[in-house]
């Protein structure tokens, strides 16, 4: 049992080190944040949610996925070797795809007048709203584009 629940430890540290070392992981974190506080104006339907959930997961797996490769590449790989550019690119693509996926789903999702609508009239009711969320726009953008320190990195 034990050895099951220390995998979601390893699980967790893995995600923290996406987190704390991947730029473009905090991006697509930071992107998934706005578009979930977003859809609940534009989304109907169960089915609907579940598409956007497994959207969001798709393109943070993929994210995860290209890291491990690059990482694991970087450790094989001393100097540069054009296989060994061919597998980050390739995993690099990948992320490409799943973000133009994810932005197809949300053109689907978020074009939606009566969504906007809905929006609208809840951030004109409730200005504090939109007064929050351009708020948060520079903490997000810190949070992202900030250097976190490298710890050491251990075998």
């Amino acid at each position: 049992m034990m050895r099951f629940l220390r995998g979601f430890l390893y699980a967790f540290r893995g995600i923290g080190f996406c987190l704390t070392r991947e730029r473009n992981f905090r991006f697509h974190v930071a992107a998934a944040v706005y578009v979930l506080l977003l859809a609940p104006y534009f989304l109907t339907s169960r089915m609907e949610w579940a598409i956007l959930s497994l959207t969001i997961g798709a393109v943070c797996a993929a994210e995860a996925f290209n890291t491990a490769i690059e990482k694991a590449v970087d450790l094989h790989s001393t100097r540069p070797h054009p296989t060994a550019r061919a597998a980050k690119d390739v995993a690099a693509g990948a992320v490409l795809l799943c973000a133009l996926a994810a932005v197809g789903v949300g053109l689907a999702f978020f074009t939606r007048p009566q969504g906007w609508t809905a929006l609208l009239q809840d951030f004109s009711a409730r200005i504090y709203k939109p007064v929050l969320l351009l708020l948060s726009l520079p903490l997000a953008g810190w949070l992202v584009f900030r250097r976190y320190p490298s710890p050491p990195d251990k075998p």
